[in-house]
């Protein structure tokens, strides 16, 4: 079971969110204040957020710029909720760290189920103790942890998925619409620009990958096939 923290300002809104994810089996929490969330997370982190982007006092995109400069909340996956369906909206959420975006109005039951596909992506399933290397990056599936030249490294949990895809698939041409597929965990709405966000962001906290990963022109992405493979 995992425990969900809403942030939506209009009621009637939060209810049907709760209704349905609880109906799916979580336990969810609901804060209807932008100003309410960070002191909030200081007494307990959730499993994952849907934040809505129009709050009162704070709006979403500031929550999640604030999440991601905290390490203790840098790696809670975020569901971005607005009724912006504007794409340069949707891509300033994502730059900030937003996992998912999701536009009113909305099917609650596809949100349930964006929810449950990046829970399920975000789970850890590598084999214990299994680090899989790429040259001077090291990731550890098990404890979500990136360190580059032994330093540790704040990704997202998106941005976590896609570098492990990425390194697990080296050498390989992997188009955007694979990418969402075998990272988002559905046939995303969001566009293909979200997966040029994350790849972009890798590059920027990673720089060793900017050349590393090869742009195939209206295609997808390839990362060279160098590094060292898993090690225990």
């Amino acid at each position: 079971m995992s425990n969900i923290l809403v942030v939506e300002d209009d009621p009637d809104i939060a209810e049907l969110i709760r209704h349905y994810l609880e109906k799916a089996g979580h336990t969810v929490e609901r804060l209807s204040s932008g100003a309410a969330v960070m002191p909030r997370l200081q007494t307990g982190l959730p499993d994952l957020i849907v934040l809505d982007l129009m709050l009162p006092q704070l709006d979403g995109l500031m929550i999640c710029q604030a999440m991601r400069s905290d390490g203790r909340t840098a790696g809670i996956p975020i569901i971005m909720l607005t009724a912006r369906a504007d794409e340069g909206d949707r891509i300033a959420g994502l730059e900030l760290g937003a996992d998912d975006y999701v536009t009113k109005p909305f099917s609650p039951k596809e949100l349930a189920a964006r929810v449950a596909a990046l829970l399920r992506r975000t789970a850890r399933v590598a084999a214990p103790g299994l680090l899989l290397r790429y040259g001077p990056i090291t990731i550890d599936p098990d404890r979500h942890i990136v360190t580059f030249d032994g330093q540790d490294v704040r990704l997202t949990a998106k941005e976590f998925l896609l570098l492990q895809y990425l390194v697990q698939h080296r050498g390989r041409v992997l188009s955007r619409d694979l990418l969402l597929t075998d990272v988002w965990g559905y046939q995303y709405t969001g566009g293909t620009r979200t997966v040029d966000v994350h790849i972009r962001r890798l590059r920027e906290k990673l720089p060793v990958l900017t050349d590393a990963i090869e742009t195939v022109k209206q295609f997808g992405y390839k990362l060279g096939d160098g590094g060292d493979r898993g090690t225990r």
